[in-house]
C-alpha cells in the first residue's frame, strides 16, 4: 500500500507550498479560514455544555463530549475527503494543497516580520504588532521586551503552528492534520485555568499537551540542528532548561531558541494584569534586540528546510519498507 509514502510526500509539498504561497486573503475574504469555522463550533459546543455550578466530574465529562464532537467533526469529512481525492488524477496534489489551510508557516513569518519592521519606527506600534501574536500585556513594554516576546512567540508557534500540524499530517493524513488543529484551537479557547474553563477545558487541554509532545522535541532539535556547530551546546541547554517550563512542551522549542541565538528567554512577565515570574531559558544576553528578531527568523527558515527533508527522508523510508520483500 502506497498511502503512507504519499502522506509524507505530501506532507513535505504542503510545508513547501505553504511556505512561499500561505492562506490567500481572497480565498479567506469568501469562505473565511478552517480554523475559524472550528473555533465558531467550539463556540457553539462551549454555549451548549459548558454549564456553570456543576460538579467537577461532570464539568469534565461535558468537556470531554464536547472534545469528542468537535473531532468527529473533524475526522469525518477529512476521511471522507481523503478517501475520494485517492481516485483523482492530482489527487495527492489536491490534499496538498488543502493540508496548507493548516499549517501556519507563512503567517508566523508574516507577523514576526511586522514586529520586526515597526520596531524601525515605533516602540508603541511595535506593542500593537507583537499583541496579535502572544498573550502577554505589551503595554509596559520596551523595546527589549517586544522583541523577546516575539521571539518567544516565534519558538512556541514554531512547533504548535508548522511543525505539530505536519507531523500529524505525516503519520495520519489529512484526519490527523485536521484533528489536530482542532484539539490546539479547543485548547486555545477553552483549555484555561480559570473559574469558566477549569474543569470543561480540562479534556482539551489535557489533550492539547499530549498531541504537542513529539513536535515540541522534534522543533527544538530541528532548532538545534539549524546551528550544526553548536548542535550538542543547544540540546544541553534544552534538555536542562525545558523541563522548568510552566509548559510540558513550550520549553523544548523556546530554550532552543534562546541557546541558538545566545540569548535568555523567561523571566517576569504580565498576563491579564497579573504578574508571572516564568523560569529562564538559556544562558545568554536579556537584552534582546530588534536584530535578534532578524535572526530569529532565519534560524527559523532553516530549521523548517530540514523538516522539509525529514518529511522527504520520511517518504524514502517508507517506500523502502514498502517495496521490500
Amino acid at each position: 500500500m502506497d498511502w503512507p509514502i504519499l502522506v509524507f510526500g505530501r506532507a513535505a509539498l504542503a510545508l513547501l507550498i505553504e511556505r512561499f504561497a500561505g492562506y490567500p486573503a481572497a480565498l479567506f475574504a469568501r469562505i473565511s479560514h478552517p480554523v475559524v469555522w472550528l473555533g465558531k463550533l467550539i463556540d457553539w459546543l462551549d454555549k451548549q455544555l459548558n454549564l456553570q455550578g456543576v460538579s467537577s466530574s461532570e464539568g469534565r465529562l461535558r468537556g470531554a463530549l464536547a472534545v469528542a464532537l468537535l473531532l468527529a467533526a473533524s475526522f469525518i469529512p477529512t476521511y471522507y475527503l481523503s478517501r475520494m481525492l485517492m481516485h483523482w488524477s492530482f489527487g495527492g496534489l489536491a490534499e496538498a494543497l488543502l493540508a496548507t489551510s493548516l499549517i501556519a508557516q507563512k503567517s508566523l513569518r508574516d507577523h514576526v516580520l511586522a514586529v520586526y519592521e515597526a520596531l524601525g519606527s515605533s516602540v508603541a506600534e511595535a506593542r500593537v504588532k507583537v499583541s496579535l501574536i502572544v498573550g502577554r500585556d505589551p503595554a509596559q513594554l520596551d523595546e527589549a521586551g517586544v522583541a523577546k516576546a516575539a521571539l518567544e512567540s516565534l519558538a512556541e508557534n514554531a512547533s504548535d503552528g508548522i511543525v505539530a500540524p505536519v507531523l500529524w499530517y505525516a503519520l495520519l493524513g489529512l484526519p490527523g492534520i485536521a484533528m489536530y488543529k482542532a484539539i490546539n484551537t479547543a485548547d486555545s479557547m477553552i483549555g484555561h485555568k480559570n473559574e469558566k474553563y477549569q474543569w470543561f477545558g480540562w479534556a482539551a487541554a489535557k489533550l492539547d499537551d499530549i498531541v504537542n509532545l513529539p513536535a515540541s522535541r522534534l522543533t527544538g532539535y530541528l532548532f538545534a540542528a539549524a546551528e550544526p556547530s553548536r548542535f550538542k551546546e543547544i540540546v544541553k541547554v534544552m534538555q536542562r532548561d525545558a523541563p522548568r517550563h510552566q509548559s510540558p512542551n513550550a520549553g523544548w522549542p523556546e530554550a532552543a531558541m534562546a541557546a541558538a541565538l545566545g540569548l535568555r528567554f523567561g523571566g517576569p512577565r504580565s498576563y491579564g494584569g497579573e504578574m508571572v515570574d516564568l523560569p529562564y531559558m538559556g544562558d545568554g544576553s536579556d537584552t534582546v534586540t530588534r536584530n535578534d528578531i532578524r535572526r530569529g527568523l532565519r534560524l527559523l527558515s532553516r530549521a523548517m528546510w530540514l523538516l522539509f527533508f525529514v518529511m522527504l527522508f520520511g517518504a524514502f523510508c517508507v517506500a523502502a519498507v514498502d517495496i521490500s520483500p
